[in-house]
């Protein structure tokens, strides 16, 4: 019985540990996804604005800050910081969590690649 229940706490133990390195993300696969989904629009060298704002060092920054760059109305009325989660939301559904935004990105379904992409992003700075 007590081997039972140290074997269901390990098995625990481990499936909480993969989920927790799935939810972190890949940075290297991350690096693909963005050049696939925003590279487009986004740079990540500082500085540097295209269609869209500069995303290096953007985790931990306040939305709309960058001087230089003409956001929407809407993203200046966000008021956000842009922590993984709210960087996760964003690009799930840009238009639903910014109605109004220039941003014209239907949005990324795939939880994994959002993580993913989000882990590049932190390197960033």
């Amino acid at each position: 019985m007590k081997s039972l229940k140290i074997m269901s706490l390990v098995a625990a133990m481990t499936v909480s540990a993969i989920s927790h390195a799935h939810a972190v993300g890949d940075a290297t696969h991350g690096g693909k996804v963005f050049e696939e989904e925003c590279a487009d629009c986004h740079s990540i060298k500082e500085g540097k604005n295209k269609k869209g704002p500069s995303l290096f060092a953007i985790l931990g920054r306040k939305s709309a800050s960058i001087s230089d760059f003409n956001y929407s109305d809407a993203m200046r009325s966000k008021n956000t910081v842009w922590t993984a989660e709210a960087i996760s939301d964003y690009i799930k559904a840009p238009k639903k969590l910014v109605p109004g935004g220039k941003m014209k990105y239907d949005g990324l379904a795939e939880d994994a690649s959002r993580a993913d992409i989000i882990a590049f992003l932190s390197v960033q700075h």
